[in-house]
């Protein structure tokens, strides 16, 4: 099976920077959990965005936020949308056909999205101002991309180095992904608004695993194809 992804140093270094994305959030947003102490930050009820709040402490859609470090999960949205971009933009290769073209729009639409969380706040201000569109749009974007990318990448998995347990579970996050993002959706505009922050990375964590699942895989597999030794002389004549 042809796969549709490049090889040597270049789809190395997409591999890990797919990789290092995910990570660089995770980090950013346990620090900034931690920073968090007035009231202390509950993952299973506060929002996952109002960790990038850097205004003063305010009551931002029926929660009370107060993040001393928000430009650190700001940084570390934008770092991570960047890093999936370049890094897929390294990896796929568009030549090869439909597959990695859908793959790498998937990553700039959630490349996009979690830079735009990162850029425009949930804040009241801007929701007075009118920029918290680009904060939803990009939020909405990423998950909607984010899931629908874990699937694609996961049911192509042969061609892009994934073993088939990890395709399975690829394709098993991001549907798992898809079918919380309309729970989360119907909890917010409901005005339930039960255990949002854990419905709201039901729909986020996925894509996440999904991408460091993603990086990891093609790391392996080029480090694989860069040891395998080259057969010998004679063979490759016979051939």
């Amino acid at each position: 099976m042809n796969p549709i992804v490049r090889s040597g140093a270049a789809a190395r270094a997409g591999a890990l920077l797919i990789l290092l994305g995910p990570l660089v959030s995770w980090l950013a947003e346990f620090v900034t959990a931690a920073a968090w102490q007035d009231p202390p930050y509950a993952p299973l009820h506060h929002w996952v965005s109002h960790l990038g709040l850097t205004g003063p402490p305010q009551t931002a859609f029926g929660q009370a936020a107060n993040s001393p470090l928000g430009a650190v999960m700001d940084t570390g949205w934008v770092i991570y949308g960047i890093l999936l971009v370049v890094g897929v933009f390294l990896v796929f290769d568009p030549r090869k056909g439909v597959r990695p073209v859908i793959i790498m729009i998937l990553a700039v639409l959630a490349g996009v999205g979690v830079c735009l969380v990162g850029v425009f706040q949930g804040s009241n201000a801007n929701v007075d101002n009118g920029l918290i569109a680009f904060h939803t749009f990009g939020a909405q974007s990423v998950m909607l991309a984010g899931n629908v990318m874990a699937i694609v990448a996961g049911a192509g998995g042969a061609r892009i180095g994934l073993s088939r347990s990890r395709s399975i579970v690829s394709i098993a996050l991001g549907t798992v992904g898809l079918i919380a993002f309309p729970v989360f959706l119907a909890d917010v505009y409901t005005g339930w608004m039960w255990n949002v922050g854990m419905l709201e990375r039901a729909v986020i964590y996925p894509i996440m695993i999904g991408h460091a699942l993603l990086g990891s895989s093609v790391a392996a597999a080029q480090r694989h194809l860069a040891t395998r030794p080259l057969m010998p002389l004679d063979t490759r004549f016979a051939s």
